[in-house]
């Protein structure tokens, strides 16, 4: 079977990782290409591009890469066209995913995606240029299925892989021993993204952050996991200017293990946030971007969506606190963080075990089935 597939991210690559995994198990032999980091690359997929140049955050920082992108997609158009694959699957990166598919489609390719695009919280009416680019949509989340069902556009709910991957307890001590780090004291996970675009916003943030909490607490640590030497040489030098003295370690990667051995998780809105509520651990999420982009999400968003963080947006309700744009202070973040880190919230730990429970279905065997029941 040939399978051409396309992660723009860390957390895409992650998902098709898995999803791969369980069609070698199905299938056996495959042949892949497409675009993907270290973890499909891993499952024997040819990466064409490498999977960085796909990832951008932002409105207008998006329309700044055109240029660049365009180019990419209709090669990998022509190239799929010429050798047509048995099926190909966007896995997120919907921009640069779905367009390609419409084309590939309109040529006779069967197409599915892997993870919705927020059409459900804003710009709706993509929703019709959807249903003409696939065959089926694979979603992660239970809202995301009935609002395509609405629409009559083929979809299957298949949870989140990391609710499978992540036990339903989590040992913190066996975190920080994993880690090398003194199993007493408290500890702050700072998570800035995965994303330049996203530490260039949200650095400075969480370092001051953190130098507000010492100020109150001056024996906390801080765990920062960075996923590459570019992201951890720019994290790293965003230190040096601020130079207050904080107690800090940086990592390469180790999200998961950070966040396990940490009190409280600082994140930026994203994966990160379903990961660590799957952890259990109380957080506060926040988010920055340029001006006129969050003024145009605002505004398409606002009206059908209260929330960005993902443990928000399943509960149904303000279940973590979060803080936007001009919200993202340290002397609003901090008093949050500190509540946390006095007193456990019992009350979110028993929800973050029910919306876990609520995610575990097997995510990447029933996206294979799914995609085998698509090609048959």
């Amino acid at each position: 079977m040939r399978i051409a597939i396309i992660a723009g991210e860390a957390s895409g690559d992650l998902l098709g990782a898995g999803l791969l995994e369980a069609l070698r198990e199905r299938y056996g032999t495959l042949e892949i290409e497409g675009i993907g980091g270290p973890q499909m690359q891993a499952q024997g997929c040819v990466s064409l591009y490498p999977m960085e140049r796909l990832s951008v955050i932002g409105l207008f920082e998006a329309f700044g890469r055109l240029p660049e992108l365009l180019p990419v997609r209709a090669k990998l158009a022509r190239r799929f066209l010429e050798e047509p694959p048995d099926v190909f699957i966007g896995v997120d990166a919907p921009d640069f995913n779905l367009a390609l598919s419409r084309r590939l489609r309109a040529g006779g390719i069967t197409t599915a995606h892997y993870v919705s695009p927020s059409v459900w919280a804003w710009r709706r009416y993509r929703v019709k240029k959807i249903a003409r680019s696939i065959d089926l949509m694979m979603v992660l989340f239970p809202f995301e299925a009935e609002f395509y069902r609405q629409h009559d556009l083929p979809v299957e709910f298949v949870g989140h892989p990391l609710a499978d991957q992540i036990p339903e307890s989590v040992d913190m001590h066996a975190a920080r021993q994993a880690l090398g780090i003194p199993i007493e004291g408290q500890y702050v996970a700072l998570l800035p993204g995965s994303r330049m675009s996203e530490l260039k916003f949200l650095s400075s943030t969480m370092i001051e952050t953190a130098h507000w909490l010492t100020m109150r607490y001056p024996r906390l640590r801080f765990l920062v996991p960075l996923v590459d030497h570019q992201t951890k040489t720019y994290f790293r030098e965003a230190l040096d200017v601020v130079r207050l003295g904080l107690d800090i370690t940086l990592f390469d990667g180790r999200s998961r293990e950070v966040m396990s051995a940490c009190d409280v998780v600082l994140t930026a809105s994203g994966t990160a946030s379903l990961e660590a509520m799957l952890l259990k651990r109380p957080m506060v999420v926040i988010y920055r971007t340029t001006a006129i982009s969050y003024a145009i999400l605002k505004r398409w968003v606002g009206v059908n969506i209260p929330y960005v963080a993902l443990p928000n947006l399943l509960a149904g309700t303000e279940l973590v606190p979060e803080f936007l744009q001009q919200a993202a202070v340290p002397e609003k973040i901090g008093p949050r963080l500190l509540e946390f880190l006095r007193e456990p919230n019992v009350p979110m730990h028993q929800t973050f075990t029910d919306l876990h429970r609520k995610l575990k279905r097997g995510a990447s065997i029933r996206a294979a089935n799914a995609i085998a029941e698509l090609i048959s």
